[in-house]
């Protein structure tokens, strides 16, 4: 590759990083092309990119997007996320499946440094989907508990209004 082809190679990545608020670092030391390939297809069906490049390429499209990476070691794949709890999810299940292969690295949130545990807490965080469906059931259940009080009143009422038509027409009629 000669040097404008890594320049644009680096523009181009640093263009996705500043883009998305997630970016981890993986080790993908052990995965062979059918596991990689199919590592690739489960991240790109959630619009999830994974990129494999140079060390000294990627340092540079993160420093050059205002980010302040550590220094990476080994293989290394990129993955550049829009949705963080997703992107960390689909890795550690994948790991999961593969004898913890890929291994996370760390990475970068908000464009801040984060490590490995972080990436595990944010992979133990249910969907966002999931969190609103929590939230809407917690705001539907105290009004649910209302509208029940309410209609209860009203049957009250009704009863007391009913009791006081038999009163008064037992009384009229004797």
């Amino acid at each position: 590759m000669n040097r404008t082809e890594k320049e644009q190679l680096v523009a181009e990545l640093k263009d996705k990083i500043r883009s998305a608020p997630a970016l981890y670092y993986t080790d993908f030391t052990g995965l062979n092309v059918k596991r990689m390939t199919e590592l690739r297809r489960r991240l790109r069906r959630a619009n999830i990119e994974y990129v494999v490049i140079k060390n000294t390429l990627a340092l540079r499209a993160v420093n050059e997007s205002g980010l302040v990476a550590d220094r990476l070691r080994g293989p290394t794949g990129l993955v550049v996320a829009r949705d963080p709890v997703t992107a960390a999810k689909l890795l550690h299940d994948f790991a999961k499946e593969n004898d913890q292969k890929p291994a996370v690295k760390g990475g970068m949130l908000e464009g801040k440094s984060i490590a490995v545990g972080q990436v595990k807490q944010l992979a133990s965080m249910p969907s966002r989907e999931q969190m609103l469906a929590d939230l809407g059931a917690g705001l539907q259940s105290p009004l649910a508990a209302f509208v029940g009080a309410l209609n209860g009143l009203f049957y009250m009422f009704a009863g007391a209004l009913e009791a006081l038509h038999q009163q008064r027409s037992s009384g009229s009629a004797a």
